[in-house]
């Protein structure tokens, strides 16, 4: 079977959407041939069935050129592919979805994420397939949804030099939008740094460059007085995070119920203790450092709980949240799902 996708970036070195290289390698064991149209094409080395072709951003005064590129892959490799998995972005089918059903190709689409609207639910109306992987995503609620493994890449974290891990330190590391709570997290380490040994790391960047909210949550440390343990590292490439993961005893993820965050997954895989507000982490590993949405107090009391257990209970921990989550949540186990679903 050939395929066509369309994702956001093919770049293994970009900060935020670095895992889709990965996610490429393993999908082209399971096909033919990947043709892949993306708004951003990177640093990349993938096998030789697949084909990146760059369609640019979706900037205001691209837009109309950027859905013409689109229309024109879809027309002119309609002999090249079988059918069309869309990762995410919801307008490549509002541009396309007819032409992809006007041409008899089956269509697949990507898009786990708790916010959606009418476009998300005239883009459905083209798909065979939708999947997601929250059990509260916008998506689950179509007759046709799929729910489907988070796919970690689990071969990723394994470094090659021993990393220490730094006693009572906490790691942050994920966009610094509003929407991760970067900020929620800064409230909760003041109000536990006066009497708790820590140290904390903040990894990540603004999917805005010119959004004044990073600086906000910087100023926001220093009027706390926790500058001296706060350390704001900025946006690192996705082949570095792995070594972030392995040196910090503990994670938080503040994304609420209907993401499903992999950095959890990726968090737990190489040794991390997560704290975290998603009700599907909860219900997959339990609700031992599960916290209330947008409650800084609930987030500072498990914060302290974390930090406060020997490094063999913390290890303890993460070793049974290992055997919960990782197994059936890995890229590989994912890359077969994927294939399955999209050739029965």
């Amino acid at each position: 079977m050939r395929l066509l996708i369309f994702m956001q970036t093919v770049d293994r070195e970009d900060t935020t959407l670095g895992f889709y290289h990965g996610w490429i390698e393993e999908l082209a064991k399971h096909f033919e041939r990947l043709l892949i149209g993306a708004l951003r094409v990177g640093a990349h080395d993938l096998p030789k069935n697949v084909t990146i072709v760059s369609l640019r951003p979706w900037g205001y005064r691209a837009r109309v050129r950027t859905a013409l590129r689109v229309l024109r892959l879809t027309w002119e490799r309609r002999r090249e592919y079988d059918a069309v998995f869309v990762h995410m972005n919801e307008e490549y089918l509002l541009v396309a979805g007819w032409l992809f059903r006007l041409l008899g190709k089956r269509v697949y689409f990507w898009r786990n994420h708790y916010a959606g609207s009418i476009l998300t639910d005239i883009a459905a109306l083209f798909c065979d397939k939708i999947f997601y992987t929250s059990k509260s995503s916008y998506t689950a609620k179509y007759a046709h949804a799929v729910q489907v493994p988070v796919g970690v890449d689990v071969g990723s974290c394994h470094l090659d030099e021993p990393v220490e891990r730094r006693p009572h330190s906490v790691l942050f590391l994920g966009r610094f939008d509003i929407s991760k709570r970067p900020d929620l997290v800064v409230e909760a380490l003041g109000r536990i740094a006066a009497d708790t040994a820590l140290v904390a790391t903040f990894v990540g960047g603004s999917s805005d460059p010119a959004s004044p909210f990073p600086k906000k949550v910087e100023e926001r440390a220093k009027e706390l007085g926790i500058s001296d343990k706060v350390v704001f590292a900025g946006p690192v490439p996705n082949t570095d995070t792995y070594r972030f993961y392995r040196s910090h005893a503990v994670y938080v993820n503040c994304s609420r119920s209907g993401m499903l965050d992999k950095s959890l997954f990726k968090a737990i895989a190489c040794g991390c203790l997560p704290l975290f507000t998603s009700a599907d982490m909860a219900e997959i590993i339990g609700p031992e450092f599960s916290c209330a949405h947008d409650d800084a107090d609930d987030l500072a009391r498990q914060l302290k709980k974390a930090l406060a257990l020997s490094e063999e209970e913390r290890a303890a921990f993460v070793r049974a949240y290992q055997k919960k989550a990782i197994d059936t949540q890995t890229l590989p186990v994912l890359g077969r799902r994927l294939a399955e679903e999209m050739t029965l």
